[in-house]
């Protein structure tokens, strides 16, 4: 089995608690060589995880995403995900079956499929909460394991339910998104979304303005991979470059 990925992984958290760290202590706190630690450090510094320094690495520039609080996240750009959410019920036709990712963004949307006679798959706890509030969507969830206070649902049950469905729309959210593509602060969460990116005939993402121009841990995929994109009007300038023949665009 890797562990690689699961190593890289906690080195960023690591960093994020710490601010930096010498590579010995890296190699001490994994119990492998720090020849090993060096090599982890430069592939995250190529991805622009984190930042080399002389003997160690440090915490990135500013411009890069870690995840911050559940309760953190309900509360930034409220407005902007309201309006996301509302123009997205839109494109969801009755008897449809969709998935809804994890995260605050895509939280606005369940509560705007309430009572719908949709069949909805959701990622994380809350928005199951929020489509099972009334009667009309069928609501299901994957299993596997919580991440405690986040609440979104990862690891090996989550994916193999994934594989075996194939869906009509995917609502992805992000943590980041940049001219190399969409991010997120975890491998496995990024692999969730892969999953369910692959058994939808069509994805949506999702995602405010304060998203882009940044890159977080988790290479998940090319904005050319998805179908749509909805988000506000402080996109504007990061997307102007985007072939608008290869990717819709909404802006609200």
């Amino acid at each position: 089995m890797d562990l690689r990925p699961e190593r890289l992984e906690r080195i960023v958290q690591l960093l994020n608690e710490r601010g930096g760290v010498r590579t010995n202590e890296l190699a001490d706190m994994l119990g492998v060589s720090a020849a090993t630690v060096r090599r982890d450090l430069e592939e995250l510094a190529v991805r622009g995880a984190i930042d080399r320094t002389h003997g160690g690495a440090v915490v990135p520039h500013a411009g890069t995403a870690k995840e911050a609080p559940y309760a953190e996240k309900t509360q930034r750009m409220r407005g902007a995900k309201e309006r996301i959410a509302y123009f997205a019920a839109g494109l969801v036709p009755d008897g449809a079956t969709i998935v809804l990712d994890s995260g605050t963004t895509v939280l606005e949307l369940a509560k705007r499929l309430t009572g719908r006679p949709v069949t909805a798959i959701a990622l994380d706890l809350p928005s199951a909460s929020a489509l099972a509030a009334d009667a009309g969507v069928e609501v299901w969830t994957p299993g596997g394991r919580v991440r405690n206070g986040l609440f979104s649902l990862v690891g090996p049950w989550v994916e193999q339910t994934l594989r075996s469905l194939s869906v009509d729309i995917f609502f992805m959210g992000a943590d980041a998104i940049d001219g190399v593509g969409i991010s997120n602060s975890t491998v496995e969460e990024a692999e969730v979304k892969r999953l369910a990116l692959a058994a939808a005939k069509s994805t949506v993402l999702l995602a405010d303005s304060t998203k882009f121009g940044r890159r977080s841990f988790a290479r998940v995929c090319q904005l050319q991979d998805i179908s749509a994109l909805i988000t506000d009007h402080g996109s504007r300038a990061a997307l102007e470059d985007i072939d608008e023949n290869s990717l819709r665009i909404e802006f609200v």
